[in-house]
């Protein structure tokens, strides 16, 4: 059945899918977006100053990342910063793998591409492919990339001023937020016992090691038996697929 269609002010007619992803992208921007005021105040506290902790957000800009870099930083000083500097690379590999999959939704032409790397990160991936239809997919990924990336870096210059004033960020919980956000976006497709075992089996996985390993590492391990579980498709043989 044809999506619902609604005409926009260019008279070209916006799917019920294209209005959702606009509507995913800018929740999923305004809860993400938020979490860098933990990250302005956290950055300064391990001992960045203001402009450093900003054009960190502006040139990295992947959360997992800078968190990743800060932690380092406070733990172990600038003596610390090639540990810091590994640790953020090793969690941003990921963001290639990101791309390749984005590579042909973003647009056609090269500048899209090229612009689209500054934005390919998890939030913006999950929002794109939430969706089916070419243009929604287009639109999530340009609505989230582009939300959080301007509510991040305004976040995290509030937070590295006002970071003294906030006390504790983390008990704002706007680390549930971000992971809310996400949620909300996974709940949908879990559909299947495929589904659900490649989420428990990486949940676990990354539960079991985050304690024990640096960084970033968690994340990575609990990607690749999310990968093998899904290859081999060990709970999904002879299950219909759900449209």
């Amino acid at each position: 059945m044809r999506s619902a269609e609604r005409t926009g002010p260019s008279g070209r007619s916006r799917t019920a899918e294209e209005r959702s992803a606009w509507r995913q992208g800018v929740a999923v921007s305004i809860a993400t977006g938020a979490y860098g005021v933990s990250f302005g105040a956290l950055a300064v506290a391990a001992g960045l100053d203001v402009w450093q902790t900003c054009v960190l957000s502006l040139l990295m800009f992947t959360g997992g990342s800078q968190f990743a870099f800060i932690g380092v930083i406070a733990s172990g000083g600038l003596a610390a910063a090639p540990s810091a500097i590994a640790s953020a690379a090793l969690l941003g590999v990921r963001n290639v793998a990101y791309a390749v999959r984005m590579n042909p939704v973003v647009g056609l032409s090269w500048w899209h591409r090229i612009a689209a790397a500054q934005f390919t990160i998890d939030e913006s991936t999950a929002v794109a492919l939430a969706h089916t239809e070419p243009r929604a997919r287009r639109i999530g990924f340009w609505v989230t990339g582009l939300g959080i990336y301007l509510g991040w870096n305004v976040a995290t210059l509030a937070g590295a001023l006002l970071g003294d004033v906030l006390g504790d960020v983390r008990a704002y919980g706007l680390d549930a937020a971000a992971a809310a956000a996400f949620l909300a976006l996974l709940w949908p497709r879990l559909r299947s016992r495929q589904a659900v075992a490649v989420g428990i089996a990486a949940a676990v996985v990354a539960a079991s090691l985050t304690p024990w390993l640096m960084p970033g590492m968690p994340v990575l391990i609990a990607a690749l038996v999310a990968i093998l579980v899904g290859w081999f498709n060990w709970l999904g043989r002879g299950e219909e697929r759900v449209p």
